[in-house]
């Protein structure tokens, strides 16, 4: 049955159907606490509870509660008074409403607390409320007393339990109107696409392997303390945090940070071009310019024929000059995406006069 300790008896009151249950917390804290000791001993320090008018130490037996009024008068409240309260949900969990789940802001969540029927005659009208409330897809509204004041809670189903979360009343909300900026900030596209490209890499957690890093870092900090060793060092390493200069820049660098530490290449093509669109396109416009002369001028070609060329008579030259001059226009009316042709031609026009070196020393030679 059920080992963990009920905070709260009571029953769940859905219409003229009562479903007796038991209260029990559905969190732990697993935070390291630490004692206060004195320095100079390392004594333990304790608090002890004193009777301002007496100046002496009282028992928990001895203590009560009270409303301090505007004046400072202290007026004594007894746990009879607030149990004798006339509300309906001094012992009962009252459901008021359904409603669907996004209905509720996340700020409203309070303590998480699991509801487990009590005894046999609470199970069939507890697993009636549990479906009804699967079936639905809807969470229940309620309102119930705990630790001496009324509160708003909300039930829905965990697994095969019926769980409730506190909820703080809306006017415990404070407006946001004083935290948000100031100035009006103006977001690019681009930065948005960046911070799109981020998420993306960041990706899904199975939030099961989440894990405490702080606090598994003072246990292994008191065990060797304990042991007589010395405590571990931090990391070093840059901290993380800081101004930010450059927003582009920063998170351009994030997204090969989070690429690089999930194994996979910080500059994939197809993931870059999609998440540096406007670089790429400068970079690819830069080297465009830079290659364009030589495909589309046939510059290439032209100094290969200038070489041979001086070594002709004039005639020859003003030939080699009208013939490249041919070739060049031939190739610059073609599109960009046929320089290998380009080059090809260029190859041609130097073939064709290569000839030309070999008959020349028999010419020389015969005079």
């Amino acid at each position: 049955m059920l080992h963990v300790r009920s905070i709260w008896n009571g029953a769940i009151s859905f219409g003229l159907v009562s479903i007796p249950i038991k209260v029990v917390n559905a969190t732990e804290s697993h935070a390291i606490s630490f004692r206060q000791i004195h320095l100079d001993d390392g004594g333990r320090i304790r608090y002890r509870k004193v009777c301002e008018l007496e100046d002496s130490e009282v028992s928990t037996a001895e203590i009560g509660k009270a409303y301090e009024d505007a004046d400072g008068t202290l007026i004594p409240i007894t746990d009879e008074d607030l149990a004798s309260l006339p509300i309906p949900t001094a012992r009962t969990i009252e459901i008021v409403a359904f409603v669907p789940a996004d209905r509720i802001d996340p700020l409203q969540m309070d303590t998480a607390y699991y509801l487990a029927a009590n005894g046999v005659p609470a199970a069939k009208p507890y697993v009636l409320l549990r479906e009804a409330l699967k079936r639905s897809q809807k969470v229940a509204v309620a309102k119930f007393a705990l630790r001496g004041r009324e509160r708003l809670g909300m039930l829905r189903v965990v697994d095969d339990v019926i769980a409730m979360h506190g909820l703080l009343w809306p006017d415990e909300i404070r407006a946001t109107g004083e935290v948000a900026p100031d100035a009006a900030i103006t977001v690019r596209d681009k930065e948005l696409d960046l911070a799109d490209a981020l998420m993306d890499t960041l990706g899904e957690v199975d939030l099961e392997d989440l894990h405490d890093d702080y606090r598994e870092a003072v246990e292994e900090m008191v065990t060797a303390k304990a042991e007589g060793h010395e405590a571990p060092a931090a990391p070093s390493g840059e901290k993380a945090g800081g101004k930010v200069l450059d927003l582009m820049a920063a998170l351009e660098k994030s997204v090969r940070a989070a690429k690089e530490s999930r194994g996979e290449e910080a500059a994939g093509a197809g993931e870059d071009a999609e998440v540096t669109r406007l670089p790429a396109g400068k970079t690819a416009a830069r080297g465009s310019a830079r290659t364009e002369p030589k495909e589309v001028g046939g510059k290439k070609s032209t100094s290969t024929a200038k070489k041979p060329a001086a070594k002709k008579t004039a005639a020859k030259k003003s030939t080699a000059r009208k013939s490249t001059a041919k070739t060049a226009g031939r190739t610059a009316a073609k599109p960009a995406d046929g320089a290998a042709d380009s080059r090809t031609a260029a190859k041609k026009t130097t073939a064709k006069k290569t000839p030309a070196k070999k008959t020349a020393p028999r010419k020389r030679a015969s005079a």
